[in-house]
């Protein structure tokens, strides 16, 4: 060919096990007749599996009426037919296989390299045939560095498209953790957003989407600590912060570029030369105005309070990185710096005397005995009457025999336990504010490390806190006070992080005030589009001019009017309740982190001698010399003789975070960026973050900037798996996107278990589990089908569970259009000249109605892209090239284009079908689409554009004048004769023969109708000539009969060409299944929850199914007992 290199084919598992067999040489490529999924048969008992046969591309010419049927042929059909009534019979005595046992597992598929020599960043070498069989590595190959080389994904580019629109569209990814690698939750944002990001480019908006990858803090800290002490045995406090830093930059620098592999992998068409990290110069320098901005505001504080304080970490956390585990009773974990497991969910009693009266006692019921030595009260409800008459009186400590308080608060909670809580303020939120509003003091008895204090005594000082907590109980057992141990219900807080119990401590901190900001964010205008929340509205009808605003038109359902300036959308809208209820009950935000990697606090303590009891001097400023005369001010004393000490502590990562959107495009400096992309249009995020995340940028980006972040905020569901489980380590469900996209072998799977932490015992029950949810690895699935799949779950579902299945399911779609564009191709030849789409008109009814089902497919996609649902883009496109397209059209052309001479139309509308679909299809499977759209012809008179990822993309209104929903509604009717004859033809077993079809209608529209579709309704229904019977007219002897409506009949001819003594007991065993079924769910008592509509759907069917099967085996006796007729209708 020319001297190009042909595609190399492997088989194997390397790349994959799953793909498509491949199918005949190029040359003689016809696509099977499959079956219409569209086009299924009533419910006649028949399914593709053993029991229906395959069609097979033949002739559609019919044979004579009653000619003879080849010896070796008639032979070889009734041995079939024999087989499978054996098999039948095996099944009803119960004999055959469980279901189970006879699922085949993939197997490797035939591996296509793509290996024409190409440098990065050189256009992809498609001058040679296609593969014969899709293969995702061959499609994958070269694209996307070529793409980012033609910049292709900047907004400079674009703004130079023919198609420009002068609107911008701007967005931020989510910036993952530099420590670790993409998870399946991160392709579903990636999927979601590249998709949006490319529909806007090719509608010519000017697009700029910034990467970015976030410092992580407290992972990265960990992980490199965890690497020197591996290596080097080396902890970090032997070196000095500046050494340590040095070592996490050139982790950074030597693993923290593989999330960015990840995402090319992916598709992402993001602007690399834009790429920001949570910790370079630029976000330095926009962390430390920020903070200083609103310490100036009065919005930034120190204090000394209560903060979630990790033992194992030795630092403050977020809240977002505690986990709330629920115990449903006692539980024993394992926890690190803790030689044995710990028992949880267990309440303690112990009785604290009455001070004065010996006899007695208050029974206090705690979960936590180990901050015992802490408590300064006992709490009762003020309304309980057990307590009543112990108003007001003293308590003595079960440890420490001081006195203590019996108080009343109403927040105690009579019904739960004795009634009576102990109050440990250094140790409790709820304590804290209880002793707050009692002028109770707190003592502090656990240390940084989860050791105990001084406060304790010399007996419990140095201990683990949970082996201080058996030693107090064997104390207080031995005085006599412990009353009783028994199982509780319980929530835990755990650390995300580390695996420790969360600790609340009283730390001097540094807290961001949330209340004011809060009602601010909370009394934004929060706007929903009705066709988010409730299902589509009606689109204006100016819809498609006013798509070039940067906010989608208002609906007219839309019970909010146009948006607002400043206002925010919410999509889905039921997170709305989540938003208004967390900001109307938000607290103060600790932001202080007690790490080394981070940004360090631009604040500092100014050192000088004072008086007990006086506060300590902080002084914030942008430099320590801008911090230096804020303290000479403060002070009155010259700033040189001044000695500042910096804060070591570093920022919590989600204050950086929080200043993403706008850090991103170079704030505080007034950049181009940052006046033409700002605030964003749109935030699209997991509906995990909505709080924690984008809560906290809409309150620091209205502070900061004066304006909302963004207007919109469109939020994805959770990934579950297939049985609805979290996706976790500790459950080995984790799905990497690479080994769905490339494919991955069971051993290797197992394998990423083993390198990981988890316990020995754990582990082994999580590789049972991936065994059984992966028995044969993972099969290579490809990027496109894998985008595609994700795209095609609404946002609107509660959780999004993914299986790999179907995933794998997606990548035969993607073989589906592969192998069309290979019929195309072949069918227009080398001299095949595009004419223009707008002067393109339809030849014939079929050709018609193609046509008008691209552009309600274009409508549909358009209506999708607009309302954000990517659902209705992912159904309308696969409708279009899978029921449409491939199992319509392509087999209804075929014998046209066997005509000679060759109609000029169908060719043209072949083009037009493919240039069009794989431009509604590029934004959700970019490589398919560009390998593809990169071998179509180039139209006559108009330069194409260099990539469909800047070609334009099909407006609804340009494709208008194709529309005919009259001739969709007739032909839809047309489909139903297919499937009646499709149905008839799996019920007298029919493979090969091609019968002859008689049609009759006492409608005088059907008439007309049918005329016009007598050839396709032969091809599609695999049948021979095809013709009308007058109404009235008696009907053929011998040709089986079907109801297409009260006023319609379908006859089909049979004698010569099924054998009734082969096919009667075929029926009869197939009824003996059916009625097996009927008779078991007659029987059987209708479950809880069961709809009796739905059961009742079930009897209808199958007894439908049964009364079919009768017909057809009457019909059978009186073939065989009337003699062959001596002449046969006209056709």
């Amino acid at each position: 060919m020319g001297g190009k290199a042909w595609p190399r084919r492997a088989v194997g598992t390397a790349g994959g096990p799953c793909a498509e067999q491949i199918s005949a040489p190029f040359q003689t490529l016809l696509m099977p007749h499959l079956p219409l999924a569209s086009f299924r048969p009533p419910f006649w008992g028949l399914r593709h599996s053993r029991g229906l046969p395959r069609f097979h591309s033949v002739s559609t010419q019919s044979e004579p009426h009653g000619s003879p049927i080849s010896r070796r042929n008639r032979e070889a059909k009734q041995k079939r037919l024999r087989e499978k009534q054996a098999t039948l019979e095996a099944e009803i005595a119960g004999e055959s296989k469980s279901p189970a046992e006879s699922i085949k597992a993939w197997r490797p598929k035939e591996l296509v390299l793509y290996e024409i020599p190409t440098k990065p960043g050189e256009k992809k070498d498609v001058s040679g045939p296609l593969p014969p069989a899709y293969s995702p590595r061959y499609v994958e190959a070269a694209w996307y560095p070529w793409w980012v080389r033609e910049g292709f994904f900047k907004p400079e580019y674009q703004a130079r498209l023919p198609q420009a629109t002068g609107e911008t569209f701007s967005m931020c990814i989510p910036p993952p953790n530099v420590t670790g690698s993409l998870h399946i939750g991160h392709a579903l944002t990636v999927a979601i957003q590249d998709a949006l990001v490319r529909w806007h480019r090719m509608r010519g908006d000017q697009v700029l989407w910034v990467p970015g990858s976030d410092h992580a803090g407290i992972a990265t800290q960990a992980v490199v600590e965890k690497q020197l002490w591996k290596e080097r045995g080396v902890r970090r406090h032997e070196l000095s912060r500046e050494a340590f830093l040095r070592e996490v930059w050139q982790w950074k620098e030597a693993k923290g570029g593989e999330i960015c592999e990840q995402l090319r992998a992916l598709g992402a068409s993001l602007d690399w030369d834009r790429e920001c990290f949570t910790m370079d110069v630029g976000s330095s320098v926009a962390v430390t105005e920020a903070f200083v901005q609103l310490y100036k505001a009065g919005l930034l504080y120190r204090n000394h309070q209560l903060v979630n304080w990790s033992c194992a970490l030795r630092s403050a956390i977020s809240d977002i990185e505690v986990e709330n585990r629920p115990l449903p009773g006692h539980t024993q974990l394992r926890l690190p710096g803790c030689p044995t497991p710990v028992s949880f969910g267990l309440l303690f009693s112990i009785a604290f005397p009455v001070d004065g009266e010996p006899d007695a006692e208050v029974v206090v019921g705690t979960t936590r005995p180990e901050t015992l030595p802490g408590d300064v009260a006992v709490a009762v409800h003020p309304d309980d009457s057990r307590y009543t008459h112990l108003h007001g009186r003293q308590l003595r400590h079960p440890l420490m025999g001081q006195p203590l308080p019996l108080i009343t608060d109403y927040a105690v909670q009579p019904h739960v336990g004795t009634g009576a809580v102990k109050v440990t303020p250094a140790h409790s939120p709820a304590d804290a504010e209880m002793g707050a509003r009692h002028g109770l003091s707190p003592l502090n008895v656990i240390a940084e490390d989860g050791t105990m204090t001084s406060l304790c005594g010399d007996w419990l000082q140095g201990l683990h806190r949970f082996v201080a907590r058996e030693k107090i109980m064997s104390v207080l057992s031995e005085r006599g006070l412990f009353r009783g141990l028994q199982n509780h219900p319980m929530v835990l807080p755990i650390c995300s992080r580390s695996g420790d119990v969360i600790e609340y401590l009283l730390k001097n901190q540094w807290f961001v005030r949330c209340q004011e900001m809060g009602a601010r964010a909370a009394k934004v205008r929060l706007q929903y589009r009705k066709d988010w929340g409730q299902g589509l509205g009606e689109l204006p009808e100016n819809w498609n001019e006013e798509m070039g605003s940067r906010r989608p038109p208002a609906l007219k359902t839309s019970p909010a009017v146009a948006v607002e300036s400043g206002a925010l959308e919410l999509s889905p809208s039921f997170h709305q309740k989540n938003w208004q209820h967390w900001f109307s009950h938000i607290g103060d935000w600790c932001v202080s982190r007690q790490l080394w990697w981070g940004h360090q606090i631009p604040a500092y303590l100014v050192v000088e001698d004072h008086a007990q009891g006086e506060e300590d001097c902080w002084v914030v400023g942008r430099s320590e010399a801008e911090a230096r005369e804020v303290a000479a001010e403060l002070t009155g004393r010259p700033g040189a003789e001044l000695t500042l000490e910096r804060d070591p502590d570093v920022l919590d990562t989600w204050f950086s975070s929080a200043l993403f959107p706008f850090s991103a495009l170079g704030w505080p400096q007034e950049t181009p960026d940052l006046a033409r992309f700002y605030p964003l249009s749109l935030l699209e995020t997991g509906s995990d973050l909505l709080l924690f995340w984008v809560g906290r940028m809409v309150m620091l980006g209205t502070q900061l900037t004066g304006q909302l972040p963004f207007s919109k905020v469109l939020l994805h569901p959770m990934v579950r798996d297939r049985q609805g489980r979290k996706m976790s380590k500790s459950l080995g469900n984790v799905l990497d996107p690479r080994d769905i996209i490339s494919g991955v072998e069971m051993q290797v799977l197992q394998e990423k278990l083993r390198s990981g932490n988890l316990d020995p015992a754990e582990l082994a029950i999580v590789a049972a589990a991936q065994k059984k949810d992966f028995p044969h690895g993972i099969p290579e699935c490809g990027t496109d089908a894998l985008r595609f799949t994700l795209c095609s779950h609404g946002v609107q579902v509660g959780d999004l569970h993914l299986s790999v299945s179907e995933v794998q399911s997606c990548r035969h779609f993607c073989n589906k259009i592969w192998n069309a564009l290979r019929f195309i191709l072949n069918a227009l030849g080398e001299k095949f000249v595009p004419q223009p789409a707008e002067e393109l008109s339809p030849s014939s009814p079929m050709d018609a109605w193609i046509l008008s089902r691209l552009a309600l497919a274009a409508q549909e996609c358009e209506r999708g892209f607009l309302t954000r649902e990517l659902s209705l883009v992912t159904h309308a496109l696969h409708h279009f090239w899978l029921h449409n397209l491939c199992d319509v059209y392509l087999e209804a052309v075929k014998p046209v284009l066997w005509h000679s001479p060759r109609p000029l139309g169908p060719p043209q509308v072949l083009f037009s079908c493919a240039d069009l679909g794989l431009r509604l299809l590029a934004p959700l499977m970019p490589f398919l689409a560009e390998e593809l759209w990169q071998r179509l012809p180039p139209r006559a008179g108009c330069p194409p554009a260099p990539s469909i990822s800047v070609a334009p993309y099909p407006s609804a209104c340009s494709l208008e004048h194709w529309r005919q929903p009259e001739l969709e509604r007739r032909f839809s009717r047309v489909q139903e004769v297919v499937q009646v004859l499709r149905a008839l033809r799996a019920t007298y077993q029919l493979t090969k023969a091609r019968p002859r079809v008689l049609l009759q209608s006492s409608e005088p529209g059907d008439q007309g109708l049918f005329e016009a579709f007598l050839e396709p309704l032969g091809t599609l229904g695999y049948c021979g000539a095809v013709g009308l019977l007058p109404p009235g007219a008696a009907a053929p002897s011998g040709w089986a009969q079907a109801p297409l409506s009260d006023t319609a009949q379908v006859y089909m001819e049979l004698q010569g060409l099924v054998d009734p003594q082969i096919q009667l007991p075929l029926l009869a065993a197939r009824r003996y299944k059916l009625q097996k079924q009927l008779d078991s769910l007659t029987a059987r008592t209708p479950s809880e929850g069961e709809a009796g509509t739905q059961r009742q759907q079930k009897l209808s069917s199958l007894q439908l199914e049964l009364s079919k099967l009768d017909k057809a085996a009457s019909h059978l006796r009186q073939l065989m007992d009337e003699p062959p007729a001596p002449g046969s209708p006209e056709l």
